[in-house]
């Protein structure tokens, strides 16, 4: 585990809190529950869960920093990318899955109305409270009022036909995942369970039928099976997921980005220990289990799978590529040098160009993150013309 001091007082207590919570329903389920099921209290678990309480966890002052948080011109890439879609639909809404601090809603819509696209309505599908609250407050003081008459919040995705556009960044990296091992070719899941010092430890349980069968469909797909102690990832109800959040979507997009690989470079032999880690105060911790409620804990996206989802999900597959290409190919050296344009501080140049490194740079977020899309009955494709990855899929 990466050297970090530890939390303060307050937020010792919170983890406690939380952790006495996750203890009772693994006593209660009979002494382990799934890793996902661990994931999912420490990311969720209301009001104590890291993404449900209060905490900063964006940007500087908390665990990691998100394109969004960057500064604008991610966000008005994805605005040129999504606008001849809006310009299609005519009335289509925009529905963003985990809105953040709110920032890249704020930089999407300003360009969208700049461009003369903006949608009919602008939904956040946001489940932390916390959150919901900062990203209104942002939005208010930012937008004009007949731009954030747009807005609105969601309990749930919609449950009427509509049209429109879904987009999620980094979102689903921290979807609970499955972890699973191959012990004497079986499959075998990851529990939490707790040793005699009531700490937490992962332990193996036989995998149910859906988990082997996920495992069995990766290993045809590789065309070998996993070896001996192999241990990864995946997401077995991404299918169901992706089908939840759409909705009754008619027609429209949807647009995902986050950091990953597709499956051949995913499951690599070399990564034998999978991909699970957890953030904190942007250090990366290998001790996932620790601090609950504190730590970021996430998974890598297998794009494979994810290609499959949405195709699944009764869309064409548009395009794959890494973040820099999609940026810029959609307008990326243009926006930057507009906005140097309008600015005559040299600082606030150099500040534009750093982002746009952390865009786009290899050892930065530019290859690390990959973007995938998916149309129906509308055209995507302009926005994956540059950097063409699917051949990897």
């Amino acid at each position: 585990m990466t050297a970090l001091p530890p939390p303060d007082a307050d937020a010792q207590a919170h983890s406690a809190e939380l952790s006495t919570a996750i203890r009772h329903e693994i006593r209660a389920a009979g002494g382990s529950i799934p890793f996902s099921r661990f994931m999912e209290l420490c990311l969720y678990a209301p009001g104590l869960g890291y993404y449900s309480a209060g905490a900063t966890k964006f940007g500087g002052a908390g665990d990691f920093v998100t394109a969004p948080e960057l500064g604008h011109l991610f966000a008005e890439c994805v605005g040129e990318a999504v606008a001849p879609v809006l310009d299609e639909l005519k009335d289509g809404w925009i529905l963003e899955i985990g809105g953040g601090t709110g920032a890249f809603a704020a930089d999407l819509l300003l360009h969208l109305q700049a461009l003369n696209r903006l949608p009919a309505r602008y939904c956040l599908l946001e489940p932390s409270a916390q959150l919901r609250e900062r990203q209104r407050e942002h939005l208010q003081n930012v937008l004009p009022a007949d731009v954030f008459a747009r807005v609105e919040w969601l309990d749930r995705p919609f449950e009427q036909p509509w049209r429109g556009i879904v987009f999620a960044n980094e979102v689903l990296d921290a979807l609970p995942t499955t972890r699973f091992a191959i012990a004497e070719d079986e499959v075998w899941e990851d529990h939490v369970a707790l040793d005699a010092n009531d700490a937490f430890v992962v332990i193996g349980r036989p995998a149910d039928a859906l988990v082997t069968a996920s495992v069995r469909h990766v290993e045809r797909a590789l065309e070998q099976p996993f070896a001996e102690d192999y241990r990864s990832e995946l997401l077995p109800q991404l299918p169901y997921w992706v089908q939840a959040v759409i909705g009754p979507l008619e027609r429209g997009a949807l647009l995902f980005i986050d950091y990953g690989y597709a499956r051949g470079e995913y499951y690599q032999p070399q990564r034998s220990e999978g991909t699970l880690r957890a953030f904190r105060r942007h250090h990366v911790v290998d001790d996932v289990l620790a601090w609950p409620g504190l730590q970021d804990i996430t998974a890598s996206v297998d794009f494979t799978a994810l290609a499959e989802a949405g195709t699944g999900a009764g869309f064409d597959f548009t395009g794959y590529c890494s973040q820099a290409s999609f940026l810029l190919g959609n307008g990326l050296d243009r926006r930057l040098a507009a906005a140097e344009a309008q600015s005559a501080d040299e600082v606030a140049r150099l500040r534009l160009r750093q982002q746009v490194k952390r865009l786009t740079l290899p050892e930065e977020m530019g290859e690390r993150f990959q973007v995938m899309g998916f149309a129906r009955d509308v055209e995507l494709g302009h926005a994956f013309l540059l950097g063409d990855l699917s051949h990897r899929l």
